[in-house]
C-alpha cells in the first residue's frame, strides 16, 4: 500500500486561519459564545478535514479520503488520463496545484498529491495504459 498526503497550499492555510482566528477574537471580545462555539466548530471541521485528506494505493484501487466526508475508491483499471490542473472546483484537494483523474465512461475527479510524479508512476505501474498529460 502507497499513500499520498495531500500538497496544501500555504496561503490557502493562512487565509483560514486569519479569517476564523480573527472572528473567533471577535466573539469572545463580545462575549457571543454562541458565534464562538459556532466559529470554533467550523474551524475544528477544517483542521480535521485537513488532516484527513490523502490518497492510497492498494493493490488495484485508488482509494480518496477527505475527512469523514468523503471515501471511495477508483478501480484503477478503469482510469484512462491523468492531467495537470488549477481548475478551482470543490473536490478532495487542498492544493490548486491537481491532478485530474478520467475515470469509468466520463467521471472526473480532482486530487492534489503533494509527490505527483511518485504517484503518477504508482498508477502506471498498475495501469500502464493510463494516458498522462502535464503542464510544462
Amino acid at each position: 500500500m502507497e499513500k499520498f498526503k495531500s500538497k496544501i497550499d500555504l496561503w490557502l492555510a493562512l487565509l483560514l486561519i486569519v479569517i476564523f482566528g480573527l472572528a473567533l477574537m471577535q466573539f469572545a471580545y463580545d462575549k457571543n459564545w454562541i458565534g464562538f462555539s459556532f466559529i470554533f466548530c467550523v474551524s475544528s471541521f477544517i483542521v480535521h478535514m485537513f488532516a484527513t485528506t490523502f490518497y492510497t494505493i492498494e493493490r488495484d484501487k485508488l482509494r480518496i479520503k477527505c475527512g469523514f466526508l468523503i471515501d471511495f475508491s477508483i478501480e484503477i483499471k478503469n482510469v484512462k488520463k491523468i492531467s495537470e490542473t488549477f481548475n478551482v472546483l470543490s473536490s478532495p484537494a487542498l492544493s490548486l496545484d491537481r491532478l485530474e483523474i478520467l475515470y469509468g465512461k466520463y467521471d472526473t475527479i480532482l486530487i492534489s498529491p503533494k509527490d505527483k510524479k511518485r504517484f503518477i508512476a504508482a498508477i502506471k505501474r498498475i495501469n500502464s495504459e493510463v494516458e498522462i498529460v502535464l503542464k510544462k
